[in-house]
């Protein structure tokens, strides 16, 4: 049994959050819920509330999945659009910058 999550246009690179998600990835869920609370990154609650997503599709998937026995088997990054920006440069210019999304998605699966 499978159950999946998905965060979109989540305002932080693909790289950054995947440093979170890298953490929890094969790790029993509660375990993981355990290291995103102790994770000293801005992104770790964004993925904390996917996986709880996660768990919480499991549960209403099917009444008799155990919660306890459910293990992260997927979780991925991937890159979202990115929003062009001009800051303002010396003599007139302008500088071009990219502000980055990533889609966050969390899969768990009964062990």
């Amino acid at each position: 049994m499978e159950a999946r999550a998905e965060a979109r246009y989540i305002r932080v690179s693909a790289q950054k959050a995947r440093l979170v998600v890298d953490l929890i990835r094969g790790r029993n869920a509660g375990q993981a819920i355990n290291i995103l609370r102790s994770t000293n990154k801005r992104i770790a609650p964004v993925v904390e509330k996917v996986l709880r997503s996660a768990i919480a599709n499991a549960e209403n998937r099917s009444a008799d999945v155990d919660v306890d026995k459910l293990v992260v088997s997927e979780a991925y990054v991937n890159e979202g659009p990115r929003m062009k920006r001009v800051r303002p440069a010396p003599m007139g210019r302008a500088y071009r910058y990219q502000r980055r999304m990533a889609h966050i998605a969390i899969t768990v699966s009964e062990s």
